[in-house]
């Protein structure tokens, strides 16, 4: 089941699927089921946080899973707070002993938190954590380009990826554009907006039914085309299946442009500029 999901390689050669599994709120033994769930269902792919305290949680379902550690590709998160570089360092290591894990395949660091002025420092922390073999791929989340462009001119490393607010409402063509020149893998956290509000769209739905497709899945084959790597959370056996069910239809130019057009320059969730806006 694993392999219906293709996979793409990162500029430092780990290898991805391009759909995986977000477990924002997924915790404790029904965390760990769902989770058990994705796994069984083909997700190789499994997004946490360490804010999302649930790394436990994700720990365990890999424990339980039948598919081998090294099959699966877990990811994680420095928090706001801890981007000092001692913290940071010590962050990385409390988040794998929370998960019960030798290592991560990708860790990120979540927000760029500007007016705090650490971003550096926390990269440098997982450029660290990395040579000793705690993670096997570094990114962000939320970065800028400017953010980016100052990783890589005060380290000499740039990110594998980083995970941005990407949906039909928030389509983040500069962006996009810009990680692709750069040689970076777009991920897309929220890409189904989060809300009923793009489930119940009347251009999303006529697509859908020409499809004969859910609106899910329509909206994520978007983003499988657009070339970014999409985390939808679902705690539903039968949701989890349906969202990487997405390899045996296409959109095509019009479709993606219709979809694409949706977008909205305040189409943020929560008006989380990273320009401004700081984690904990």
């Amino acid at each position: 089941m694993s392999k219906t999901i293709p996979e793409i390689t990162l500029n430092d050669g780990v290898t991805v699927p391009v759909i995986g599994l977000g477990t924002y709120k997924l915790k404790g033994i029904e965390g760990v089921r769902s989770i058990q769930n994705a796994i069984a269902a083909g997700y190789r792919l499994i997004d946490t946080a360490y804010n999302y305290e649930n790394e436990g949680t994700v720990g365990e379902a890999v424990r339980r899973s039948s598919v081998p550690r090294e099959e699966l590709i877990i990811t994680s998160k420095l928090p706001g707070r801890y981007q000092e570089h001692e913290k940071a360092v010590t962050a990385i290591q409390e988040s794998l002993f929370r998960a019960n894990l030798d290592y991560y395949d990708l860790y990120l660091i979540h927000w760029p938190n500007p007016k705090q002025d650490q971003y550096v420092e926390a990269w440098q922390a997982l450029i660290d954590a990395k040579k000793w073999g705690l993670i096997r791929s570094i990114g962000v989340c939320n970065f800028l380009p400017e953010h980016i462009e100052r990783l890589e001119k005060e380290t000499g490393v740039k990110p594998s990826i980083n995970q941005i607010e990407l949906h039909p409402f928030f389509n983040q063509a500069e962006q996009r554009k810009w990680h692709e020149e750069n040689n970076i893998k777009t991920e897309s956290w929220s890409p189904l907006a989060r809300a009923n509000k793009v489930l119940q769209n009347d251009t999303i739905q006529t697509i859908a039914a020409h499809h004969n497709k859910t609106v899910s899945q329509v909206i994520l084959r978007w983003h499988y085309q657009l070339g970014s790597i999409a985390i939808p959370k679902s705690s539903s056996p039968e949701r989890q299946l349906e969202n990487i069910s997405i390899f045996d239809f296409s959109l095509d130019n019009k479709e993606m442009d219709l979809i694409s057009g949706l977008t909205v320059p305040d189409g943020r969730i929560n008006n989380q500029d990273p320009a401004v806006y700081e984690e904990f």
